[in-house]
């Protein structure tokens, strides 16, 4: 399947067809991991507990920056 880099405001972007969207499950909001490699482009749903692992890891290390800090000498 082709697509076409579109101007889209003051970026650029590429369209999905709806049928490719509703064959993965995906709607509009949906954040993808981009990933380069050998010259292809691939996108990758982001997986929603990913997020949430994120925002912990987050808060941890803000908790325990002092001695994340210390260990990182």
């Amino acid at each position: 399947m082709n697509v076409t880099i579109r101007k889209i405001g003051n970026s650029e972007g590429i369209i999905i067809p709806k049928e490719v969207l509703e064959r993965m499950g995906l709607k509009a909001g949906d954040t993808f991991e981009l990933k380069e490699s050998s010259g292809s482009i691939e996108l990758v749903p982001e997986q929603e507990d990913f997020g949430e692992q994120l925002e912990a890891a987050r808060r941890g290390m803000k908790k325990y920056h002092v001695a994340l800090k210390e260990l990182a000498k």
